[in-house]
């Protein structure tokens, strides 16, 4: 899948932009706070229906401006051998207006459900922000891991909405009857029976999460840990460890036995919700948690390397070279040293992966993956103004 054009109109900081791709690389060069990494968010909403940033659709529309709009044209069999005028075209366009419901459609037709368009077009995004996967708590680890299945499993995403429907409703009748405590056997027994049917429901949802959280993690480490190897020379190793209360207990009995302890603390203790991805790095003095060890072009190595092997997993997961996904690379170079970005230069450049959009302050950074690919593009982005 390649995007081919790209139309903005008053996404952030960006009032007017009308721009076509190179089907390779696709540079951006500006200094901080430009729009640099706001046109990428664009290209993110178009497969992602939302931004990367902000919850709130409203923010993302231009201070003093009414409405926004994204619109992509993708063409779906280019890269796997037809011409452009061969290859099927796709558009995708996403409607923004102050206090109404966003639109978001594919060709001329609107989407009832945004979960469906999901995983149409494939995309992996490396940002600054992607820090908080090891700062932060283990949410965010869920979340990396349920955006990737996600993009190539469409039953993942529709038991991970169920469940997480079916969690919220457990969890407020967990805290309505945690703030009326009774001793009336009658209402006991009652609620009882309510959590009852809530932990029925969740049982299934929860079994597919789990054996796919653990398929995708034991088809994604050696991945990972090879392009980690290949962008630190090697000097250290990496693991990726996926712990679930599911690995070793029966659900359905652990609900059953905490459900007094969850009536006491007004949330559900037990579940997919709960797990965990365990970063480590081994060096010759061991093995230790990354958070606690690792410099930070360590962190920035382990985090690229995530995010790259999350492209090449989804390639093959995909089986269709026209699908691989697309990479936006957004300031990936800061806090790591000169070696260690001629390796990530060396490997973006590859076959491995599909079209690339990049953004740097630095020039020379670009130059240098640009220099063999005459077809690649560059553009300079400034005060959200876009040019060739």
């Amino acid at each position: 899948m390649l995007l081919s054009h790209l139309n903005i109109l008053n996404y952030r900081n960006i009032r007017e932009a009308s721009l076509d791709f190179s089907d390779k690389l696709n540079c951006f060069i500006g200094l901080n706070g430009q729009g640099k990494t706001n046109l990428l968010d664009a290209i993110y909403l178009l497969s992602f229906t939302k931004s990367a940033f902000t919850a709130s659709d409203s923010q993302n529309i231009t201070h003093g401006a009414e409405m926004a709009m994204v619109q992509g044209e993708y063409l779906t069999s280019n890269s796997a051998g037809a011409s452009t005028d061969e290859a099927d075209k796709l558009t995708i366009s996403c409607g923004l207006k102050r206090g109404i419901k966003k639109s978001f459609r594919r060709g001329k037709k609107d989407y009832k459900r945004l979960i469906d368009h999901i995983g149409l077009i494939p995309l992996v995004m490396v940002c600054p922000q992607d820090n908080q996967l090891i700062e932060e708590g283990s949410d965010e680890r869920r979340r990396f891991m349920d955006s990737v299945i996600s993009q190539q499993d469409r039953a993942y995403l529709e038991h991970l909405t169920t469940y997480n429907a079916l969690l919220k409703q457990r969890n407020a009748l967990l805290r309505q009857l945690s703030d009326k405590p009774s001793s009336d056997a009658q209402v006991l027994e009652s609620s009882n029976s309510l959590l009852e049917v809530f932990d029925a429901q969740l049982l299934a949802p929860a079994q597919y999460i789990y054996h796919a959280r653990a398929r995708f993690i034991e088809a994604f480490v050696p991945v990972f840990q090879e392009l980690y190897a290949a962008i630190s020379g090697g000097s250290e190793q990496v693991e990726l460890h996926y712990i679930s209360q599911l690995q070793n207990r029966d659900l359905e009995e652990a609900f059953r036995n905490t459900r007094q302890r969850d009536l006491i603390l007004g949330w559900t203790s037990q579940g997919i919700h709960k797990d965990e991805l365990e970063m480590l790095i081994t060096d010759e003095n061991g093995q230790y948690p990354l958070k606690r060890v690792a410099s930070q072009g360590q962190q920035k190595t382990f985090l690229l390397a995530m995010k790259l092997a999350q492209a090449v997993y989804l390639s093959c997961q995909l089986s269709v070279v026209s699908n691989q996904p697309i990479l936006l690379l957004d300031d990936i170079f800061d806090k790591l040293d000169s070696e260690r970005v001629e390796r990530i230069v060396s490997l973006v450049r590859s076959d491995r992966f599909g079209q690339i959009f990049i953004t740097d302050t630095d020039r020379q950074h670009l130059t240098s993956i640009v220099q063999p690919d005459s077809t690649a593009k560059i553009f300079y982005v400034n005060n959200g103004t876009i040019t060739q």
